[in-house]
């Protein structure tokens, strides 16, 4: 089936069988390898992309149900030369340990600071990140790597923490 979405801001139009899952599509077919695949069960949120500004498990989406969307992958929200907030801040506040987890988080990041604005608070974030595992860390970095995110994303242009 053909399905047409924006990819990473640019036009995309799949060619992929119904039954093709995102997360297979992004990896395999389009050697896009920053989506991870953890445990297939959609538990764990490493396959987490932005689908319409919003936070999707990519391993629970089928690529025929993507008709018109806006899909972003880690792959789409920086450069190395110009990382996107969420990432400056998570190499900020070491929100990464071996960093499995790390592109889930970073695009749950934006999502919550979409979502809950410049000074989401810990409790929230914690909420948030219910479905998103990490198992290197007691989170209290990536916690503070999305508030400083949160921040910079909202904060005028050239202020940044």
């Amino acid at each position: 089936m053909r399905t047409t979405f924006t990819l990473n801001g640019e036009a995309h139009a799949a060619d992929a069988p119904d039954e093709t899952l995102l997360t297979e599509y992004l990896r395999d077919t389009l050697g896009l390898t920053g989506t991870h695949i953890g445990c297939d069960t959609s538990q764990c949120g490493a396959c987490n992309v932005l689908v319409d500004g919003e936070s999707a498990k990519a391993c629970t989406l089928l690529v025929a149900t993507l008709e018109g969307a806006r899909v972003t992958t880690i792959e789409g929200l920086g450069t190395e030369a110009h990382l996107h907030p969420m990432q400056a801040a998570f190499r900020q506040a070491h929100g990464s340990q071996c960093g499995f987890c790390t592109p889930g988080m970073v695009v749950a990041g934006i999502a919550i600071a979409e979502r809950h604005g410049a000074e989401p608070s810990e409790e929230v974030i914690r909420h948030e990140l219910e479905g998103n595992l990490c198992r290197c860390t007691g989170y209290q970095h990536i916690v503070e790597a999305i508030r400083i995110g949160a921040r910079a994303m909202h904060a005028p242009a050239g202020e940044t923490e």
